[in-house]
């Protein structure tokens, strides 16, 4: 029934109280895990940025070509909002998660990647190129006003990816 299982996680509780249900899925159906950190990229009007991820200061996750380039456009305007200094924080964050989760998984093939952009475009995105057959996802739980303020990316891809999405809620304490 599922061959391809995609996990998304971003490193919290949330998505750590979904793994097991991934894992579970794919040595079920002798499924290829594929374990997903997108590291999201806005900027915000003014240049300053925000800690997203945690224990990491959000300060670069553009790398490769894109990094070269928004280099050059920065040193002909003397503007940047990137310090160079800092490149590849959040995404070397993104690799030990991805690195972590797919350690910790026994007897399960899996497959690990750290993108770049909309967190919930980038999974669906994802999602279509690798013809994911499941996405389980944590949730936080967040209700009210902290989930309109906050939004929540499970939400949005649970709305739009084409994939059933297997959502779990983290248990409260």
């Amino acid at each position: 029934m599922y061959q391809t299982i995609l996990f998304p996680t971003d490193g919290s509780d949330g998505a750590d109280a979904a793994l097991d249900h991934a894992v579970e899925h794919a040595r079920t159906y002798d499924a290829t895990l594929h374990v997903l950190f997108v590291a999201k990229d806005d900027f915000g009007p003014s240049g300053m940025v925000e800690k997203e991820h945690e224990g990491v200061e959000r300060t670069e996750m553009v790398g490769g070509e894109e990094l070269e380039r928004e280099r050059a456009a920065a040193s002909k305007t003397g503007m940047t909002n990137k310090p160079p200094e800092s490149a590849g924080a959040v995404h070397e964050h993104g690799r030990r998660v991805v690195a972590d989760v797919a350690d910790s998984v026994a007897g399960v093939p899996v497959e690990t990647a750290v993108l770049n952009g909309d967190p919930y475009k980038r999974i669906r995105e994802y999602a279509d190129e690798q013809d994911a057959d499941l996405i389980v996802m944590g949730t936080h739980g967040r209700t009210g006003v902290d989930r309109y303020l906050l939004g929540s990316v499970t939400e949005k891809v649970v709305r739009t990816a084409d994939q059933p999405v297997l959502t779990v809620r983290m248990r409260e304490e």
